[in-house]
């Protein structure tokens, strides 16, 4: 795993004096069972009974499309852990929402869910969309939410505000291969946000999110204030606990909640 544990003092620093929002939002855990929670389709993940193939669907606004670096490592993320033999597959297309200004929640989902082109679930193949728009979250300081079971929002002018201050690094492009993976590891369930990890990895003051800073679940990964590490390389890898995590949900060792699927 990548070390960059003498910059992140300083980062947990920052973000303590500057007040710190997770992004993941108390009235989608405990609710919105229509389109599940975050989590909410993991086994469809992890599980190929039912669901053979995954596919990622970016839609973006203008301007906003992700680095290609940062989807092909998504896809290689994903290819680690879920069990689809037909494949994963990510797909791109170019969005106008619509909507001006500031995100919430509630905005993420009802317009993600506007240009969805599959529901989540069709047939033997799994959708999850992650969607890119102009303008920011309303809490300036997050950089990503996930907001359902399958919808995932990046917002593209908080990245690139992240980036360090000192020779780019870390880049924007850096920032960003970093927060799409731990995004999307909302959507597998991480951390304890469906099931009850075996080992103590979650951080009790950031619910959902690791203790670990070599983990891409690390809780300050999707704040601008990590611009303030000015070397190394951002955490953009799942830890080993992560992974068993993933596992031991596959393996039935752990039991698995508000699943809008089960094997």
């Amino acid at each position: 795993m990548r070390r960059f544990q003498t910059q992140f003092s300083l980062l947990i620093s920052v973000l303590i004096l500057s007040g710190f929002s997770g992004c993941i939002s108390d009235e989608v855990i405990f609710g919105d069972n229509d389109r599940g929670i975050s989590g909410g389709l993991v086994m469809a993940c992890l599980d190929s009974s039912k669901y053979t193939e995954l596919v990622i669907e970016v839609d973006f606004e203008s301007g906003y499309q992700p680095k290609s670096s940062s989807t092909d490592l998504l896809k290689q993320r994903l290819e680690e852990v879920c069990d689809k033999p037909d494949g994963v597959t990510i797909t791109f297309t170019e969005t106008v929402f619509g909507n001006q200004g500031t995100w919430t929640d509630d905005d993420v989902r009802s317009y993600g869910w506007e240009h969805k082109e599959n529901q989540p679930q069709t047939s033997s193949t799994l959708h999850w969309q992650i969607i890119f728009p102009s303008g920011k979250y309303y809490q300036d300081s997050v950089l990503g939410v996930a907001v359902d079971a399958s919808t995932v929002a990046i917002f593209g002018d908080s990245v690139e505000e992240a980036k360090g201050p000192i020779f780019g690094r870390p880049s924007a492009e850096e920032v960003e291969k970093s927060v799409i993976v731990h995004e999307i590891g909302h959507l597998l369930g991480l951390v304890n946000i469906v099931y009850e990890s075996l080992y103590d990895h979650e951080d009790a003051d950031h619910p959902n999110h690791s203790n670990n800073e070599d983990s891409v679940m690390y809780w300050a990964i999707e704040s601008t204030s990590i611009g303030s590490i000015i070397s190394g390389e951002l955490p953009d890898e799942f830890d080993e606990w992560d992974l068993q995590d993933m596992n031991d949900m596959k393996t039935g060792k752990v039991e698995v909640n508000y699943q809008l699927w089960t094997p």
